[in-house]
C-alpha cells in the first residue's frame, strides 16, 4: 500500500470512530457499516486488512466511549459484556463489500441496504437466544418483540450506511478521477 492510501485510512478510522461517539447523534446513524463494505471492496486483495479496518474504527470509537464515561460525561460504557458479538458482526459485514466490483453504483447500494439488514436480523436474535434485551420469552412471539425492540435503530442504520458509503466510495472515486488526470496532465 502506499503511503497517500495509508495516510487516507488513518484519517477514514479516526473521523469514523469520532462520529459514533459524538454527542446527541441519531440513534443508529454510525459509519462502521460503511467502512466495513468501504474495507472489503478496497482491500479484497489483503483480507486481513479489510477486516482489521471496520474493527480499529470500533475499537477506538469504544475507548472513547469508555473514557468518557469513566469521567462521568455519558451514560454509554465503551465496553460491555456481549460486546465481542457486535464486532463479529460488523467485522463479517466486510465480507459484503468483496461482493463490490469496481465501484460499481447497484453494487454499492444493494449492499448498503444488505448488511445492515443482516446486522439487524443477527444480532436482534442473538440478543433474544442469549436471554438479553427485555429477555423476552423463548418463543416466536419473543424473538418478534426483540425485533420490535430493535426496529427504532434499524432505519437509521440503512441511512448512515447509504449515506457513508457514498462518502467514501464517491470520496474514493474523486480521488481515483483526480489522480488519474494529474498523472495524464
Amino acid at each position: 500500500m502506499n503511503k497517500n492510501l495509508i495516510t487516507a485510512l488513518v484519517l477514514m478510522i479516526l473521523t469514523t470512530a469520532l462520529y459514533r461517539v459524538f454527542p446527541n447523534r441519531p440513534i443508529g446513524f454510525a459509519p462502521q457499516m460503511a467502512v466495513a463494505l468501504f474495507a472489503g471492496s478496497l482491500l479484497m486483495n489483503n483480507k486481513k486488512y479489510a477486516f482489521l479496518l471496520p474493527l480499529i474504527s470500533m475499537l477506538v470509537s469504544d475507548g472513547i466511549y469508555q473514557l468518557l464515561y469513566m469521567n462521568g460525561l455519558t451514560e454509554i460504557s465503551g465496553f460491555y459484556s456481549g460486546q465481542w458479538v457486535n464486532y463479529l458482526l460488523i467485522v463479517g459485514l466486510t465480507a459484503f463489500g468483496f461482493l463490490i466490483k469496481k465501484n460499481n453504483v447497484l453494487a454499492i447500494l444493494g449492499t448498503s441496504v444488505a448488511a445492515p439488514s443482516v446486522y439487524f436480523v443477527l444480532s436482534n436474535g442473538l440478543v433474544w437466544i442469549a436471554g438479553g434485551g427485555w429477555g423476552h420469552p423463548k418463543t416466536l412471539a419473543g424473538l418478534m418483540a426483540t425485533y420490535a425492540d430493535g426496529l427504532p435503530f434499524y432505519p437509521n442504520s440503512i441511512y448512515s450506511t447509504l449515506f457513508f458509503s457514498t462518502v467514501l466510495f464517491g470520496g474514493y472515486a474523486l480521488l481515483k478521477r483526480k489522480e488519474a488526470s494529474t498523472h495524464a496532465a
